[in-house]
């Protein structure tokens, strides 16, 4: 079950066709799931993909940026990102001892991928969350062939949420997490414009989770924590990818990014040291970028460009927020029952669970 389809309905703005980052026009996402057992240990992981076009990256990139809201997290390419405003290849999210693997591995597939052998260098985008408490972390069982199998997978349409891909064995508000998303579509007055998100959920406390405003993690409390014995509550991190096919340059893209901490924060996390929170955001309303590709000599001098004027960029903003917010919620009521291997349960938040819970806070069904 979605946050929708339970009727709750996160903020004032209009979800796309399929509720999800695919709805922005291009995009793609695809995972590599391990569940499995290696060696006599638990193997809960894999990796995310998600494709900014229709077409190869490095031919056609978009201009992009990032915001870090709490560092104690790692990802690859991003100061080019913040020197360049250019995402020139595939963005992934994994774990965080698997970060130089699927890096390594999709420079490699990038190289069989060139029909120009004089393109002398790739720069991928790679994200992580720790999932070491459901997963076999430091067994480092992400390898080359999972890379391969999420790029291949990747698809448009709806997008599979919760232990999928990099979200297999993340935790979300002491609940099972994973993998969320959402989007917005604006009126056509403000644009028409679509904002799609993908979020990695593997952060937050439970007494901290609020949703659609009422603090639900408050009624919650009788439900055993999956770190009782070992780690601490909050510990994890949030991955924020938010797309859109407005016109934004770099620097408008960071300021979308930004907004991401905004959806965090109205579900209750975003305050914890020992979480990695960092978003990145791209836009595809600039078509005719040239490619990434520096052994060319016929390229233009300049590209005509487009923008979206900051006095109508508000509506962008409210949208990454709101999709934000119930992405992680998407991520939660995704999850289910998953063990650790000392045998403590990561509980899933089910529809039942969580109505019932809401309900005790005041919220009611809307008319």
């Amino acid at each position: 079950m979605r946050a929708r389809q339970l009727g709750i309905t996160l903020g004032l703005g209009v979800p796309g066709e399929l509720n999800a980052i695919t709805d922005v026009p291009g995009v793609r996402v695809g995972h590599s799931t391990l569940n499995t057992r290696i060696d006599g240990k638990q193997v809960r992981t894999g990796v995310t993909v998600v494709q900014p076009r229709a077409g190869e990256a490095r031919q056609q990139p978009c201009f992009a940026g990032y915001h870090v809201l709490n560092g104690n997290g790692d990802a690859t390419g991003l100061e080019w990102i913040s020197e360049a405003g250019l995402l020139t290849t595939p963005l992934a999210i994994t774990n965080t001892h698997s970060i130089g693997i699927v890096r390594d591995t999709l420079i490699a597939l990038e190289r069989e991928r060139l029909a120009d052998p004089a393109v002398y260098w790739c720069m991928p985008v790679v994200m992580e969350t720790y999932d070491g408490l459901l997963n076999d972390i430091w067994g480092q069982h992400v390898k080359p062939a999972h890379v391969r199998e999420a790029l291949d997978n990747a698809a448009g349409g709806p997008v599979q949420e919760g232990a999928v891909g990099g979200g297999t064995g993340m935790i979300c508000h002491e609940f099972k997490g994973g993998i969320g998303s959402a989007s917005r579509c604006l009126p056509a007055e403000q644009g028409g414009w679509t904002v799609g998100v993908l979020v990695q959920a593997n952060h937050g406390k439970r007494q901290e989770l609020r949703v659609d405003g009422y603090p639900v993690g408050r009624q919650l409390l009788d439900i055993p924590s999956p770190f009782a014995e070992r780690g601490t509550p909050g510990m994890g991190s949030i991955v924020v990818i938010i797309a859109t096919d407005a016109p934004l340059l770099p620097h408008q893209c960071q300021r979308l990014a930004q907004r991401a901490s905004i959806g965090i924060a109205r579900t209750g996390g975003g305050t914890e040291d020992s979480s990695g929170d960092l978003f990145l955001a791209f836009a595809t309303g600039n078509h005719d970028l040239p490619p990434a590709d520096y052994a060319r000599k016929d390229l233009p001098l300049s590209s005509a460009l487009q923008m979206v004027n900051n006095d109508h960029i508000s509506p962008l903003f409210s949208a990454a927020a709101e999709a934000v917010e119930e992405a992680i919620i998407n991520a939660i009521l995704a999850g289910e029952d998953m063990l650790t291997d000392a045998g403590v349960k990561v509980p899933g938040l089910g529809a039942d669970t969580l109505l019932e819970a809401l309900s005790k806070t005041g919220w009611r069904l809307p008319r």
